[in-house]
């Protein structure tokens, strides 16, 4: 059987975000075109965003955010970003124009109560056939949860922070 996937990697581990843009290079080998939509990334610069200007046509990467809303200082900003990046996640989705659509850092917004899960749920589970989602994000809900075809748990074993070494260009970011 073949059918559209929805995918959601989430957990306290790292590696949620790293493994979908793996997904997305495996998609991008075979000529499929892919959207990335990036909810809650500040303006900063990420080398994946630096090497998604390479793909031309095929990727299409979108940050939409300011930065992790648990630090906020305009939580209705952020909300208001976050309600036009679904509408665009939306758009993207029902255009059929990609094979693959990630969604990073999606389960933040049902989470912090930006977006409802039951429209979030029922607009992922009624998603065009050809389109495979990949949502990210710590926390996925049960309804994302239910809906996923494919959930992956990042687990958290040991981290370099822990011992004070910080986020490296290349690794992180």
């Amino acid at each position: 059987m073949k059918k559209s996937l929805l995918m959601v990697n989430t957990g306290a581990g790292k590696g949620k975000t790293t493994a979908a843009l793996g997904t997305a290079f495996r998609a991008l080998g075979h000529g499929y075109r892919v959207c990335v939509i990036q909810f809650l990334k500040g303006a900063w610069t990420y080398g994946e965003k630096i090497s998604a200007e390479r793909f031309g046509d095929l990727l299409e990467f979108h940050v939409m955010g300011r930065g992790f809303t648990w630090t906020s200082d305009d939580f209705e900003k952020d909300t208001a970003l976050a309600r036009d990046a679904w509408s665009l996640a939306r758009e993207k989705i029902d255009s059929r124009a990609y094979r693959l659509v990630i969604l990073d850092e999606l389960t933040y917004l049902i989470t912090y109560k930006m977006l409802e899960e039951a429209e979030v749920v029922s607009f992922l589970e009624n998603r065009p056939e050809e389109v495979h989602i990949l949502v990210t994000g710590r926390n996925a809900s049960d309804g994302l949860i239910r809906a996923a075809d494919m959930v992956t748990e990042m687990a958290a074993i040991k981290h370099h922070y822990a011992a004070g070494i910080q986020a490296q260009k290349g690794i992180e970011f």
